[in-house]
């Protein structure tokens, strides 16, 4: 049967790939190790440092994820195998779009299983918080920042993160001034962490009426959430505190009922928003989150490690130096200029089709 010979030609990639993977991951060594983490766990004293306790867990959990997601892979290409052998059996030609779907979803899942590989870094299984900044230009800028927004808002609906806008603000024609976004789910900070950085767009502008050319640029920040584990000593004294409504412009204390926080930290300058929940309470207790970040951030720099292997090369945060432009006239292209990944889909892009990008990243930086 030529369909079952054309699909097992297919399947057997897969199970090359899945061999590589049990190698390169080294399944079996994963296993002992967390036998040998159960142990210490169960030991009274490893009980007695949170930092102890929660280093071990983390790992733990690190692990356990590579290892289910290597077990759910080895179950999908073995009843690929299975599934092969009924093709030629009566009727069997009724399972072939089945099989088909199977083995477009095992594909996907194997490369993503190859991303966790070079996902290595100690924070990169941590949520992220990603700040977007339009550039010169005003509502033109504006309207592509909130066009990034709503991009990598798609790329995490279609990859299971759970995203909250903490702070947007409108901007005065369209689009957005800033925002600040949280990504909840494992190695959001590994996978967005490429796209730190100035992202350019060249489009004819939909707010000229002469319908020129123009191009714009954005700005993202991408920080690991590093709430729950790096001690961030932050005085009292050393910030302030203001509140205002959160469907207003913002404003200090406008009343009672005002919800939304912003709050300045005066040693670094650094200002931090978040007016999504409900409740004053609990916008100071994430807008306080996200300045843990942002000061972990300042501390590593100040130690001197390089910022790529942490939140990405911030000296490139600068109006010109972008690390990838999306054209949309006149021609259609979106090409990354540290990789020199490019794809003509820039719709699909736009709509959150960045895995190829990121992909093609970490494996340019892990062998760079």
């Amino acid at each position: 049967m030529i369909i079952e010979m054309e699909l097992k030609e297919k399947v057997r990639p897969l199970e090359e790939k899945l061999s590589y993977l049990e190698v390169i991951f080294e399944i079996d060594t994963l296993l002992k190790e967390i036998k040998t983490i159960d142990e210490t766990l169960s030991q009274s004293g490893t009980w007695s440092s949170y930092e102890r306790l929660n280093e071990l867990q983390k790992k733990k959990s690190y692990i356990e994820d590579i290892v289910s997601s290597y077990d759910d892979v080895a179950g999908d290409v073995g009843y690929l195998f299975d599934s092969l052998s009924i093709l030629g059996e009566e009727d069997g030609e009724l399972f072939v779009k089945d099989i088909e779907e199977k083995l477009r979803t095992t594909e996907i899942k194997i490369d993503k299983l190859e991303l966790k590989h070079l996902l290595s870094n100690r924070l990169d299984i941590n949520n992220a918080i990603m700040d977007i900044h339009p550039g010169a230009g005003g509502t033109e800028s504006q309207d592509w920042a909130q066009m990034l927004m709503r991009m990598y808002l798609r790329w995490a609906e279609k990859n299971g993160f759970k995203t909250e806008a903490i702070d947007v603000q409108n901007g005065d024609e369209a689009g957005i001034k800033s925002a600040t976004i949280t990504f909840t789910g494992p190695y959001a900070y590994g996978y967005l962490k490429p796209e730190v950085g100035v992202h350019r767009l060249v489009r004819i502008s939909p707010f000229d009426s002469n319908k020129r050319r123009h191009t714009s640029f954005a700005a993202v920040l991408v920080y690991p959430d590093v709430e729950k584990e790096v001690e961030i000593e932050i005085k009292e004294e050393d910030i302030r505190i203001d509140t205002f409504r959160a469907s207003g412009a913002g404003g200090q204390h406008i009343n009672k009922v005002s919800s939304a926080v912003r709050i300045t930290h005066a040693p670094s300058g650094i200002v931090v928003s978040c007016q999504n929940e409900r409740s004053q309470h609990r916008n100071k207790e994430r807008a306080m989150s996200i300045l843990k970040s942002r000061l972990y951030d300042r501390e590593i720099l100040a130690q001197g490690k390089k910022m790529e292997g942490i939140v990405g090369d911030k000296k490139i945060i600068q109006w010109g130096n972008q690390i990838r432009s999306y054209v949309l006239q006149p021609y259609r292209l979106v090409k990354d200029h540290r990789t020199g990944y490019e794809s003509g889909n820039v719709n699909a892009v736009l709509n959150g089709e960045l895995d190829a990008f990121i992909k093609e990243y970490l494996f340019w930086k892990k062998t760079g």
